[in-house]
């Protein structure tokens, strides 16, 4: 990459994986603010349909389902050339995944999907010496008891960051995570109800506050960005001082 440090080069191109849900959308909003090519997927047409309210002439959206390799491959297929690579595509099942099935799933998309598209854009992320961001979670480092499968994948998406970041690096590939705290979005909007737990988390930041996907989105795209360019095998955690309290 050249040009301002602070700034996206011209005829930037960047891939959103799971773009549809609130932090994946204020990334492709930001992305496109800063003249970027943006191509991203959700796993169903309602999700697209969501994405489509972007609307944007340099936003191309399609459906894709991250644990069916032979639609990745094939979706990763159609570019020659890429700047960024965002892994937004995340499911949990409060409660539910003490169950093996349900386990297995929330690893398979989590984790093994966040693989297989960082192994399909390998090629097109080399041609331009890109960066692949993964969106991990607070969770990958603090521990909650009723989304076992969620941790133990988001810890997963923190050290295949690391291996990547040092598998690939000859390549000019740069590999970092970006870790959220308790962000507003649809995840998380039934247990926001309950207004103690609403308050108790706001109360352990630093901020007071539960953060907005906007407040994730500038660390995302900054580490795409030239300035950037020595930073890789990082995680980020944006929480609003969470875990340092």
């Amino acid at each position: 990459m050249s040009g301002v440090p602070f700034e996206l080069p011209q005829g930037f191109r960047a891939v959103v994986i799971g773009g549809a849900g609130g932090i994946g959308t204020a990334i492709i909003r930001l992305f496109l603010d800063l003249g970027a090519e943006v191509s991203a997927t959700g796993i169903s047409e309602d999700e697209i349909a969501r994405l489509a309210s972007v609307g944007h002439p340099r936003l191309s959206l399609e459906c894709l389902d991250v644990t069916q390799d032979e639609a990745v491959n094939r979706y990763a297929g159609r570019f020659n050339e890429v700047d960024a690579l965002v892994n937004c595509a995340g499911i949990l099942r409060r409660d539910e995944e003490y169950e093996r099935d349900i386990f297995r799933k929330v690893i398979e998309v989590n984790l093994t999907g966040t693989f297989s598209t960082c192994l399909a854009f390998r090629a097109a992320l080399a041609a331009r010496k890109g960066a692949i961001v993964n969106i991990a979670s607070m969770n990958a480092f603090t521990a909650l008891p009723r989304i076992p499968a969620y941790c133990a994948s988001k810890a997963g998406v923190v050290m295949l960051t690391k291996a990547l970041a040092h598998a690939w690096a000859a390549e000019g590939i740069r590999v970092n995570a970006v870790a959220p705290g308790f962000i507003e979005t649809a995840i998380n909007a039934e247990g926001r109800k309950d207004s103690a737990h609403y308050e108790r988390i706001a109360a352990r930041t630093a901020f007071k506050r539960w953060g907005q996907p906007e407040d994730v989105a500038g660390t995302v795209v900054y580490l795409t960005m030239p300035a950037s360019s020595y930073v890789t095998g990082s995680v980020f955690a944006v929480d609003g001082g969470y875990l340092a309290g």
